[in-house]
């Protein structure tokens, strides 16, 4: 057999086993077994010095062509094998989105925090201004500015939270330290009146600290937002229509206040106002205790003596005070039976709101 005809079946032998290569793995086999350095076409070339000079030309010609053709096949073939062996791999790394995926559920704004800015939207809305204050007090701004006596229960150590007082320059009557965790916002108040201009419309949100047990209706940390007028001409109207107003643009234009008269010591005369039970409409039930009424707030005009003791002269101006819970808000409003509800982080209960 001549040798091209030897060639020419190589060749066809070769490419044909090319087209039956099934992975990179055997078809690189072939490629080894072929062209390789021991590989069977070239073992033609290193063989061609034995070829008869007349042959010669016709032989190379025909290796490098069987060559060629094989060269060609390998890498057309490998290209597809490459294709289909990143199909495959892409195929078993795939992932089933044809259902609905599990979603991360959004956070929202705590329900303390959204009657905070529910209010202070309220509050903005009738031209007052927001003023945080500070949640460490002097004993001064906290009780003494505020008509509180030196012997008023509230001051006991009791009920407040005292600081140790690190400068030394006094303690109280009492042993306690003069710097305490504020039990009320009011001290805002008493900062606003010693120095911002006349007239004054402010309200004062915030956390307060008090030496109660956590129960339904208690709770030793809290927020309380509480509101002071101080101008010329304000009287116990003034105050009414307020906080009728208030109550009905957080409860709704259905509810029903009354004001009954009280006692603090930082507003005469005073005030605490109820709004209807939202659960029997006035009726009476267990919820109001069958009063048909709901304690919401204490009010009242400013002390006199309040006003003096901030460097402002009653005779010319006078001012109305109020303050409520919100935690006790967002309770009567969205019938939360346990304070302590709030503050445990149960996202079932949450997310009703």
């Amino acid at each position: 057999m001549a040798l091209t005809d030897e060639l020419e079946g190589l060749r066809s032998d070769t490419l044909e086993r090319v087209a039956r290569a099934e992975d990179l793995a055997s078809l690189d086999e072939v490629r080894v077994a072929v062209i390789g350095k021991s590989g069977t076409l070239t073992s033609y070339l290193r063989n061609m010095g034995n070829v008869a000079k007349e042959e010669r030309a016709e032989v190379g010609k025909a290796v490098n062509a069987a060559r060629q053709a094989v060269e060609d096949a390998l890498e057309t073939r490998r290209t597809e094998l490459a294709a289909a062996e990143l199909d495959a791999r892409i195929q078993a790394g795939a992932v089933d989105i044809t259902l609905p995926g599990r979603a991360q559920q959004m956070g929202s704004r705590h329900l303390i925090n959204r009657m905070i800015d529910e209010l202070n939207d309220i509050f903005l809305g009738l031209g007052y201004t927001v003023e945080s204050g500070f949640e460490v007090e002097t004993d001064y701004y906290n009780f003494t500015a505020l008509n509180a006596p030196a012997d008023h229960p509230s001051r006991s150590m009791q009920d407040t939270f005292y600081v140790k007082d690190l400068s030394g320059d006094a303690a109280s009557v009492r042993g306690e330290s003069d710097v305490l965790l504020r039990t009320q916002t009011s001290g805002a108040q008493v900062h606003a009146m010693e120095d911002w201009e006349l007239p004054i419309y402010m309200v004062s949100p915030g956390k307060v600290y008090r030496r109660d047990v956590a129960d339904p209706s208690h709770l030793p940390q809290f927020h309380q937002i509480e509101g002071l007028v101080v101008d010329k001409g304000i009287t116990f109207g003034d105050l009414k229509g307020t906080l009728e107003y208030v109550c009905r643009a957080i409860f709704g234009p259905d509810r029903r206040t009354r004001f009954r008269a009280h006692y603090f010591p930082f507003t005469e005369p005073s005030a605490e106002v109820d709004v209807s039970c939202a659960v029997c409409g006035g009726e009476g039930c267990r919820m109001c205790k069958h009063t048909g009424w709901l304690e919401i707030l204490g009010c009242g005009m400013v002390d006199p003596n309040v006003l003096r003791m901030s460097g402002i002269d009653p005779e010319v101006y006078s001012g109305f005070a109020f303050g409520f819970g919100i935690e006790r808000v967002a309770a009567l409003k969205y019938n939360v039976p346990d304070l302590r509800m709030l503050l445990e982080g149960d996202m079932r209960f949450l997310r009703q709101f």
